[in-house]
């Protein structure tokens, strides 16, 4: 074992050994969350702006943090949203285009309230496209929410039904103000959840959204440690791959001294 060709492969399984190690080390520090949200966090009302701009991904801390934001409803873009489960209840969303009151255009995605049945949030549709109308601005507090992403409908069905609460498939069906086809405006990617039903517009019908605080995240990452622990035993497996080999080596030359054929054991 102490020859030069078992003492360069020694030092070679070290090499790879400290690699895992080092990569070992990397998972634990990712383990822990040293800074976590302090519990209540999500409940402190916070502009819009501080938690999001426009087009940017949602960090997963901010998921679910009360905000609030002043802006337009935009007449005809009040949109049911299906598949929406209230308290275990399965229903409907009514969705609308609220433009910020921004520098640029901008526009964030808001789910006003929901109703049990399909008929009743069409007739909250038609009710908000036409109170907003002639509406003043109006000030919204809610929930930030990560969207869901856009989603094929099932074969058969119709092509419009909205099943994802999903900012980038409303653009789609949004318009301008002045009811001409959308311009480019600045969107936020997460969609706002209403407290208030009536959407500061006009009652509707619908029942306030349950969306309740997120729980608060534990501050260890059991899989980042499962990561670690496997880094630890490949590291060992280094040592003894090396010990094997040699051991056989060795064993082999003491076994051709002894004039045993360890081919015929």
């Amino acid at each position: 074992m102490l020859r030069p060709r078992w003492l360069l492969l020694l030092l070679f399984a070290l090499a790879v050994a400290g690699v895992f190690a080092w990569l070992g080390q990397w998972q634990l520090a990712s383990a822990i969350d040293t800074d976590p949200v302090p519990e209540g966090a999500t409940e402190e009302v916070r502009p819009l702006e501080e938690v999001v701009e426009p087009g940017e991904y949602l960090e997963e801390p901010l998921v679910g943090q009360r905000v609030e934001v002043a802006g337009t409803w935009v007449p005809g873009d009040f949109i049911v949203v299906s598949s929406r489960f209230n308290d275990d209840v399965e229903g409907f969303w009514v969705t609308g285009q609220l433009r910020v009151e921004a520098e640029n255009p901008t526009a964030i995605a808001v789910a006003v309230g929901w109703a049990r049945e399909r008929d009743a949030a069409d007739a909250a549709v038609a009710i908000l496209n036409e109170s907003a109308a002639d509406a003043d601005p109006v000030p919204l507090t809610g929930r930030v929410i990560s969207d869901e992403g856009p989603a094929l409908p099932p074969a058969g069905a119709d092509p419009l039904e909205q099943t994802r609460m999903s900012p980038a498939a409303l653009l789609s069906r949004w318009h301008e103000p002045d009811g001409s086809p959308l311009a480019a405006i600045d969107v936020y990617r997460p969609y706002l959840t209403s407290t208030d039903p009536t959407g500061a517009l006009a009652d509707a019908g619908l029942d306030p959204i349950s969306s309740p605080a997120p729980e608060l995240a534990s501050p260890i990452n059991w899989l980042n440690i499962f990561y670690a622990v496997e880094w630890a035993v490949f590291a060992g497996f280094a040592f003894y791959l090396w010990y094997r080999l040699a051991k056989d080596a060795w064993q082999r030359e003491v076994e051709e001294i002894e004039g045993v054929d360890p081919d015929e054991e």
